[in-house]
């Protein structure tokens, strides 16, 4: 029996300066991520860093998710709620 799978999966990795103020930005963004093909996001915090944020996800389209990560809006909302630097984007089947 073959299963074949029918998302893949992105990682997010990135710092941010407040939790909360971050989080208050990510779930506010839903509808664009959604839009995009990416859905059931799950957020972890690093136990030694509350700030060092990891997101799995599921994308639907893969080529729709990179142009999504790589708009003007998705960069404005992500220094707006307080990512630092750039976050490390990762798909996995």
């Amino acid at each position: 029996m073959t299963i074949q799978q029918t998302t893949e999966n992105l990682t997010v990795q990135c710092k941010v300066t407040d939790y909360a103020t971050w989080r208050a930005g990510y779930d506010g963004h839903e509808s664009a991520r959604v839009s995009a093909g990416i859905t059931n996001g799950r957020v972890f915090r690093n136990a030694a860093d509350v700030n060092d944020v990891v997101i799995l996800l599921d994308v639907a389209d893969v080529a729709k998710a990179r142009t999504f990560l790589g708009t003007d809006e998705l960069k404005a909302e992500m220094l707006k709620s307080g990512v630092i630097g750039t976050p490390n984007f990762r798909f996995a089947a």
